[in-house]
């Protein structure tokens, strides 16, 4: 809100706006220098940053109702906890069911095998959620590696995951919603070409210090069985995910109805929710938090352009990537292959950037340290960067237009989605 009186002077109410907005800002900023610092507390941290947001929020900001927002953001929390909690279970399903042990059979020896195994993350990600695919690899590496695994290969799995899915409409929250607001599939497609380099480049080192650290160790003596009936329930939670995303935009609901009935086959380990809910109310602090920000008053110092585009994915390393598409989709003017590479993939140069690196950080505590993450996984930020500049030289910078002809199918005809430029609904699940 903007107002002047009749000489043209700021007014009261926009004095009021722009305090509000800069201590929002500066409340959510003091957050995440609080969790890069005392990572230990980061849960305490979140909480506390989100009660002091919604204070403002209540007090200062006129006709803000917690309730409405809380009700508009239900699906995102439902979804992301859902999906948090759940694909834990997966992870150690996938575990338990030996199939990590029976890699040593396929994947190369040595820093290939390392790399090998992000390269199956990315793909598992163009397919699958995240979170899902950077926990199974998690969950690989613990086997693969004995437990020993590297920080700057935590954060090249977390990596693979997001890059891999910035290419594909479902592969993330972030394109899924670039597809429903009418952009051609193939548009998307050209993030790609970000993603393979970058992926080529943070792998490469990655590898290198996870076997500097502790190189792939193949099974000795007898091996275990495949446990079909695990890798069973797995394959269940995956389908039932992605399957109630695609049919109602719930995957968290379909997650849980193939746990339930996975049950009456193999016993979830249940030990493994706690840490895991721990983590889920951490990123949802933060998700909330970020949810309340006044996003709409970046769009004035933010043209359409590449190097906004740029900029967006190293703000996505702090703040929630859908709001940050959401203002991207109602601008309007940008290469959408860009945005979805940008918002996808920064998220990975921070542990609590994306809700596969929280996943992550569930399983390998010594992944919640910001400066471990960003000097021991250095190659993620500058792949980055790589990436982003090999899009530019190798396809170019080409403003889109919506797909007015039906550019997200038959499902997205029935979302009824809007265009670039306007107002775009958001998906019900989670994305980052």
């Amino acid at each position: 809100m903007v107002c002047a009186d009749r000489r043209g002077f700021p007014s009261p109410c926009s004095l009021r706006t722009l305090v509000t907005n800069i201590l929002l800002f500066g409340l959510f900023a003091a957050t995440l220098l609080g969790i890069a610092k005392f990572h230990k507390h980061a849960l305490r941290i979140a909480l506390g940053g989100l009660a002091c947001v919604v204070l403002v929020k209540v007090t200062m900001v006129e006709g803000f109702g917690l309730g409405a927002h809380l009700q508009h953001e239900a699906l995102t929390i439902f979804n992301l906890g859902g999906l948090l909690l759940g694909f834990s279970l997966l992870a150690n399903y996938f575990e338990r069911s030996h199939l990590p042990d029976r890699l040593t059979d396929v994947l190369p020896a040595g820093k290939l095998g390392a790399f090998v195994l992000l390269v199956l993350v990315a793909i598992m990600s163009s397919v699958l959620d995240n979170i899902a695919a950077a926990l199974i690899g998690g969950a690989a590496a613990m086997t693969l590696f004995q437990r020993k695994v590297h920080v700057g290969y935590l954060a090249a799995i977390v990596a693979a995951s997001n890059a891999g899915g910035a290419g594909s409409v479902v592969g993330d929250t972030t394109t899924t919603m670039i597809w429903l607001a009418k952009v051609s599939p193939l548009e998307v497609a050209e993030a790609a070409v970000g993603a393979v380099v970058a992926v080529a480049f943070f792998g490469f080192f990655a590898a290198r210090q996870q076997h500097a650290l502790q190189p792939l160790v193949r099974a000795t003596g007898e091996k275990k069985h495949v446990d079909m009936a695990n890798l069973g329930v797995v394959l269940l939670i995956l389908v039932g995910a992605i399957g109630t995303n695609l049919w109602i935009g719930l995957p968290a609901a379909g997650v849980w109805v193939a746990i339930l009935l996975g049950a009456l086959v193999r016993t979830p380990d249940w030990k493994v929710l706690p840490p895991a809910a721990v983590g889920a109310c951490f990123l949802l602090s933060l998700v909330l938090s970020a949810s309340m920000m006044p996003v709409e008053t970046m769009r004035e110092y933010m043209p359409a352009s590449w190097p906004t585009a740029l900029g967006l994915g190293v703000v996505s390393a702090f703040f929630d990537n859908i709001p940050l598409t959401a203002l991207a989709l109602k601008q309007g003017g940008y290469d959408w292959g860009f945005v979805a590479f940008a918002v996808g993939y920064g998220g990975s140069m921070l542990w609590f950037g994306s809700s596969a690196g929280v996943a992550i950080s569930g399983l390998f505590p010594e992944a919640k340290s910001a400066k471990n993450w960003l000097v021991q996984g250095w190659h993620v930020a500058v792949g980055y960067f790589l990436g982003f500049f090999a899009m530019l030289a190798l396809v170019g910078w080409h403003v889109h237009t919506p797909n007015t002809t039906g550019g997200a199918g038959d499902h997205g005809a029935a979302q009824a989605p809007g265009t670039p430029g306007t107002p775009t609904p958001t998906p019900s699940h989670p994305g980052k």
